[in-house]
């Protein structure tokens, strides 16, 4: 993983409820630097994350000037984590065609 960080959880209550983590300015940065090679659309930055023994790839999305990260329902439920909880991250940005974007790549 190239950087890490920690972060509080929390529920967007939308159409599709889901549960995120607004990274801190350091770790935008770092995705910033990065995002050039790795976007492939409206600002989506492919990146591989670890949280506790839990791996998968996913995507960041922009939002107020930086980014979030979406937790998966089964890495809440396997790393036992809730609303609220602080997190450790640990994350890598994908170049563009680095990552399984069709879903055939590595989970969990």
């Amino acid at each position: 993983m190239d950087t890490t960080f920690s972060a509080e959880m929390f529920e967007w209550r939308g159409p599709a409820p889901y549960y995120w983590l607004a990274l801190p300015a350091d770790a935008c940065g770092y995705v910033r630097v990065q995002a050039a090679v790795a976007s492939y659309g409206w600002g989506a930055i492919p990146v591989r994350v670890r949280i506790g023994d839990t791996e998968w790839e996913t995507s960041l999305l922009p939002r107020d000037g930086g980014y979030v990260l979406p937790v998966r329902k089964n890495v809440r439920l396997q790393e036992r984590l809730a609303d609220g909880d602080r997190v450790a991250v640990g994350m890598s940005v994908a170049p563009r065609g680095g990552r399984a974007a069709n879903g055939t790549g590595p989970t969990m």
